[in-house]
């Protein structure tokens, strides 16, 4: 399975996935590393490994429908038969999610549906779950759609917050679970064994 990984940041989500690659759980290859950041230390780490690192901004393009054009044409130049959105902090244009229905995942620092939506991530998240009161957070894998954090569910795992929790701490131990699920996620993807129906996703024994 050929993987475009979009990320914004320092890609600690896609070193994760390179990992279980170079390890043998994950049956895949990365494609392409796309970010709307020409900073990201993600692109940093794509060339590193000989993988085409690609800086693709909306500010490149002088309107959204030719953004989602140079974003397909991006995506089809490298072969790419899944997305894995890793830490990218922006919308992936419409046309994009449709060319990839139910090829195209994130992952989100809480147990969603709670902790979701516009402006929910990073830290904000773990703001957000410490202020509730919540007693338990984790990560979430999701299908891609045109909302925000709203597709289908994949899978989840958690983790305890604790008593004396800062964002950062509670981040940190988010952070670990993330890149065993992502991986382990993904691997489900390339060997056939997640099921779609409507708006209910799971992956089979």
């Amino acid at each position: 399975m050929n993987i475009a990984v979009f990320a914004s940041g320092r890609g600690s989500n896609f070193d994760a996935i390179l990992g279980a690659i170079r390890h043998g759980t994950l049956p895949a290859r990365i494609c392409c590393l796309l970010s709307n950041r020409s900073d990201a230390g993600a692109l940093s780490l794509a060339r590193e490994h000989d993988i085409p690192a690609v800086h693709c901004s909306r500010l490149q393009y002088p309107t959204d429908e030719v953004f989602a054009d140079g974003m397909l044409e991006i995506l089809r130049t490298h072969g790419t038969e899944f997305i894995a959105l890793a830490g990218y902090l922006k919308r992936v244009p419409t046309s994009v999610v449709a060319a990839f229905r139910h090829r195209i995942v994130n992952i989100h620092p809480a147990l969603l549906p709670a902790f979701g939506g516009h402006g929910m991530y990073g830290h904000h998240v773990h703001e957000a779950v410490l202020a509730a009161g919540a007693k338990e957070s984790g990560a979430t894998v999701h299908l891609v759609d045109e909302e925000y954090d709203r597709g289908p569910i994949v899978a989840q795992r958690s983790v305890p917050v604790l008593p004396d929790d800062t964002p950062e701490t509670l981040a940190a131990r988010v952070l670990t679970v993330e890149h065993a699920l992502y991986p382990e996620t993904l691997a489900a993807f390339a060997r056939g064994r997640v099921r779609v129906d409507g708006r209910r996703a799971w992956i089979l024994p």
